[in-house]
């Protein structure tokens, strides 16, 4: 008999499939047990994964006990509209439910009136902590960090955390260690679980501490904490302030969320588009997104057609050159594009330094001169036996030599130069190298041909 496990569970395909069906056949009840069944970051992505009318029916159908839980799972854009047909108490109920760190994240978007109630019906120490969160940037430690943590004094027993965790009753989820603080809240290490729970009783804390744990002060940009817990494999780590405080502690879910926007922001940068894009936004906003960048790529465009129209007597004489220049064009833009990419990916991983330009640049020089010559005897080969001709053949030989040579050049100066002006090079590289490869395409093609053909 197989025993192979099977997941009876449907996939999200499953669920939206099963889900637009319901609705589909107006069964309102089967749909809204269907949705309340689930977690709620199934239900945000489900959200996300609906046209805008039956986002809004569907969200109706969400127990408001959900709600403050899903609207902080939701990207921003989507959960901007859903809160607008919110009314002021669906709103404030929603976001009291919240832990003060779960509602750090979703307070900017609240109508100003929304956030004044709030603040009026919280504590004081929930407020401190609500203001200390809201202090740093959003995609620094501090922004990331949450403040439920669990701290113990060196000098007491193993016997007595115990008991203490025991009249606690429960323990902040994904804890895997508890963090060593003195009288003044000074952060002097951490103890593990397992230790808590196998070494002798009557030891004191502080006997199976672990001084050398990594701290994090809440300034670190949230790259550098992805860094970290991935070469430390971490699960939690606690943030630390200057002066040795404690301000709370960074688990493994907040750093796959980072992980989690890093990608989309990659994926969605490269064609110049935000990475909370709403896939169902409505017409008019979605146009006003995209032409900025779409009147940038315009204008270089025009730029490469003004140095075409500069040899427009050679391109008449020697009309097969117009054949031949999307060619040049082309291979050029792909190999610049592979430069980028690799480069960019380098920097995002944290390999690639300004300090590197010289040697990257060496490299890439003799890769560019390898690949240009090899395409180049092809397309070269190719354009013999079409035209009927070596000097043309040699013509484009030379010119996508020339522009491999500049589209891996210009792939590394590009996005290095760009971060260095603090500039995002996932958004802009794609861009800025388009218009070097195809005017030094064009230029070398055209002038070559100037030179030697007419």
């Amino acid at each position: 008999m197989n025993d192979e496990h099977i997941d009876s569970k449907p996939s999200k395909a499953g669920r939206l499939a099963a889900l637009r069906e319901a609705l589909d056949e107006g069964a309102v009840r089967s749909a809204e047990r269907m949705i309340n069944t689930l977690h709620p970051a199934e239900i945000a992505q489900l959200l996300e994964s609906l046209p805008q009318d039956r986002r809004e029916i569907v969200w109706e159908l969400i127990d408001p006990a959900l709600d403050g839980d899903v609207l902080i799972e939701l990207s921003d854009e989507v959960r901007g509209g859903l809160i607008r047909e919110m009314d002021t108490a669906e709103l404030t109920a929603a976001a009291e439910s919240l832990e003060v760190d779960d509602l750090a994240d979703l307070i900017a978007d609240l109508p100003e009136k929304v956030t004044q109630q709030l603040l009026h019906h919280m504590n004081q120490q929930d407020r401190e902590r609500l203001s200390r969160m809201l202090s740093w940037p959003e995609d620094s430690a501090g922004g990331l960090m949450n403040t439920d943590t669990v701290s113990v004094r060196a000098d007491v027993s193993l016997e007595v955390v115990q008991r203490y965790l025991r009249m606690r009753g429960e323990l902040p989820d994904r804890t895997d260690r508890l963090f060593v603080v003195d009288r003044n809240d000074s952060f002097l290490g951490t103890i593990t679980l397992t230790s808590l729970l196998t070494e002798d009783l009557e030891s004191p804390v502080g006997s199976c501490l672990d001084p050398e744990a990594p701290r994090i002060p809440p300034e670190m940009p949230a790259r550098d904490v992805v860094t970290l817990f991935r070469d430390r494999d971490l699960l939690s780590a606690p943030v630390v302030e200057e002066s040795g405080r404690l301000l709370g502690r960074i688990t493994i879910d907040d750093v796959v969320d980072v992980i989690t926007e890093e990608a989309a922001h990659e994926v969605m940068a490269g064609a110049g588009l935000r990475d909370e894009e709403d896939v169902f936004a409505s017409v008019v906003p979605a146009s006003r997104r995209r032409l900025f960048w779409l009147a940038i790529n315009l204008v270089t465009a025009f730029v490469a057609g003004w140095v075409v129209q500069r040899f427009e007597g050679t391109i008449a004489k020697v009309a097969a050159l117009a054949a031949l220049m999307p060619i040049v064009a082309s291979m050029g833009g792909i190999a610049g594009t592979q430069t980028v990419t690799l480069i960019v990916r380098g920097m995002a991983l944290g390999q690639v330094q300004w300090q590197d330009v010289r040697w990257l640049l060496m490299r890439e020089i003799g890769v560019g001169l390898l690949t240009g010559i090899a395409v180049a005897l092809t397309v070269g080969g190719i354009t013999a036996v079409w035209l009927g001709t070596w000097k043309i053949a040699l013509v484009i030989m030379a010119a996508m030599v020339i522009n491999q040579l500049a589209a891996c050049i210009v792939g590394v100066m590009v996005p290095l130069t760009l971060r260095r002006l603090n500039v995002d090079p996932a958004l802009s590289s794609g861009v800025v190298l388009t218009t070097f490869t195809d005017v030094i395409g064009f230029l070398a093609l055209l002038g070559l041909g100037t030179l030697f053909l007419v």
